[in-house]
């Protein structure tokens, strides 16, 4: 399950301390937050002799953005319309997949994605989808699966939702109620999913919040909200009384992937890491912290079967995809209207 880092652990990753000899140099590791099992990174390090220096990100945009600075890691983990967008930009190199011996092991749904259709550029490193998470005490679960992402628009549950800062995600459920694509760059589309979030703004007295929403699930601060589903797959597993459901109009299905910097000066040590990270046991620990979906074919069936930690945990295994799920493409113009938008929705009372 996901857990906080320990102080003395963040202070072993930034010192290099805790008795450990580094005999092999470095890999320069950029990811989200809470993103990675400690035991693995000390695991890592004991077999290999390889030091793990670790920089965390909040949004593949200000990954980006310090990237374009001049920054350089070895590998960095982003979301998929972003590594699409670090492809066609020449950021990061292509792969060479003799040096990835356990690409057997992963599951066929994470592999050969429209924005890497080969997996030349990128290896899996979690997936799943976005969904509603609600408190079925209190929220009708016959509502959520009729009404979809429309629940949330529901006057009966005004003051108990959380909207989720994320424009993109956002724009995606509106799009998806509307009958949309969520890569949809219609002017018209976009309008209306703008007006569709509008209605939440002015009727439903949301609470627009990122990480927050997480814990104040699993609390009872609210009763429903937007969620990936691994961090659903936490909520569930701290509060019994919290389902998932992923709106059968569509969502966002979505691969985040371990990539190499075209700079990187650890690019051996990169190998090494992506390899060890898809392996069978480094899966099974890194996903039971996390809460996101295990790349690992044995792994994710594991962690979700009988005895294993997400077992009948309904948000941990995303549903296959099907027709209206669709995966982010970059469009950097699309981005700036729907943000400009974003703004205004946020600031509507």
């Amino acid at each position: 399950m996901k857990k906080l880092l320990s102080l003395l652990f963040v202070l072993m990753l930034m010192t290099g301390c805790g008795g450990q000899k580094y005999e092999a140099g470095e890999v320069q590791i950029f990811l989200p937050g809470e993103y990675i099992s400690d035991e693995v990174v000390r695991s890592f390090e004991k077999e290999t002799g390889i030091k793990v220096s670790i920089t965390t990100f909040e949004s593949n945009e200000s990954m980006y953005t310090k990237l374009l600075g001049g920054t350089v890691y070895d590998i960095i983990i982003p979301s998929d319309y972003m590594i699409e967008r670090l492809i066609s930009e020449k950021m990061i190199q292509k792969l060479d997949k003799s040096q990835i011996t356990n690409m057997d092991q992963l599951y066929d749904q994470v592999l050969n994605m429209d924005f890497d259709p080969n997996n030349d550029y990128s290896v899996p490193y979690f997936w799943g989808n976005v969904g509603i998470c609600y408190d079925s005490t209190l929220i009708d679960s016959k509502d959520v699966e009729t009404e979809g992402w429309n629940v949330l628009r529901n006057t009966k549950y005004k003051g108990m939702i959380y909207m989720y800062d994320s424009i993109r995600d956002s724009f995606m459920m509106a799009e998806k109620a509307l009958g949309y694509s969520m890569n949809t760059d219609n002017a018209d589309e976009l309008n209306a999913a703008y007006e569709w979030l509008i209605d939440i703004a002015t009727n439903m007295d949301p609470a627009y919040v990122t990480d927050e929403a997480i814990d104040g699930l699993a609390n009872g601060e609210k009763a429903m909200g937007m969620m990936y589903s691994g961090d659903a797959a936490y909520i569930i597993s701290e509060n019994e009384n919290m389902a998932f459901w992923a709106p059968e109009e569509g969502t966002n299905y979505f691969v985040d992937a371990m990539v190499i910097h075209k700079d990187a000066k650890n690019v051996e040590n990169a190998y090494k890491f992506i390899n060890y990270i898809i392996d069978y046991d480094a899966q099974m620990e890194n996903s039971a912290f996390v809460g996101y979906s295990s790349v690992n074919r044995q792994a994710l069936n594991d962690l979700a079967s009988s005895g294993g930690d997400f077992e009948g945990n309904d948000a941990y295994i995303p549903r296959n995809k099907n027709a209206n799920d669709e995966v982010f493409h970059n469009n950097e113009e699309v981005l700036k209207t729907i943000s400009e938008l974003w703004v205004k929705v946020k600031n509507t009372k």
